[in-house]
């Protein structure tokens, strides 16, 4: 299986924006200059928006067009010239699919695919690396209906498999190593079916919201 970093997709597909090109909206101008930030990059980060979720001590959460709530609708300036910044990939699945049947092709053999990237945690300290997009995977581990070792039936239980595959290749990669892809082995009894928007729990079901 390969984990590959969402910035290198982002770049690979052309979701790269010059920060010159941007004419930012009065909103955006209004919160750049109330917190310092660069109105450009505030536009940006409105426009890959479907929803603002906070803005409060000079940071930005939104709800991205694929549904993911992160700071700065994953707009980011990492790893990229001066002067510009990735969006997020349009279809994240379909960058992984894309991805998994080229390398089926390359190697002849069956493989999966993560796009990832780095994302904060409600109530938790640091950040952690989860799943964009997934092609060739089963994203969720299901052990409802299973028992535990006292005969306990599971009834809530369900893992995030491709966030914590995302998240341990993160340790190989690291973000500044220039090693945007990592591959994992050991992973075969997962195989399957799945993509990452499965990972993004419904609004009817989320409490927060």
């Amino acid at each position: 299986m390969f984990v590959v970093a969402q910035k290198i997709v982002s770049k690979a597909e052309g979701a790269i924006v010059r920060l010159d090109e941007v004419a930012p909206s009065p909103m955006a101008s209004q919160w750049a200059i109330e917190h310092g930030k660069d109105a450009r990059l505030v536009e940006v980060i409105f426009r890959e928006s479907r929803r603002v979720v906070r803005m409060d001590r000079d940071i930005l959460i939104t709800e991205t067009r694929h549904g993911f709530v992160c700071a700065n609708a994953g707009v980011d300036a990492s790893n990229v010239p001066p002067g510009f910044v990735t969006v997020l990939p349009a279809d994240p699945d379909a960058s992984a699919e894309r991805l998994c049947v080229a390398l089926r092709t390359r190697f002849g053999c069956a493989v999966a695919v993560i796009v990832s990237d780095t994302f904060g945690r409600p109530w938790r300290e640091g950040v952690v690396n989860v799943a964009l997009g997934v092609a060739g995977l089963q994203p969720l581990l299901d052990y409802r209906g299973t028992v535990d070792s006292f005969g306990r039936r599971l009834t809530s239980t369900v893992i995030a498999l491709a966030d914590e595959l995302a998240s341990a290749a993160e340790i190989v990669t690291r973000k500044a190593a220039r090693t945007p892809v990592a591959i994992v082995r050991g992973a075969a009894e997962w195989a399957g079916p799945g993509t990452g928007r499965m990972l993004v729990r419904d609004a009817q079901r989320d409490l927060f919201r």
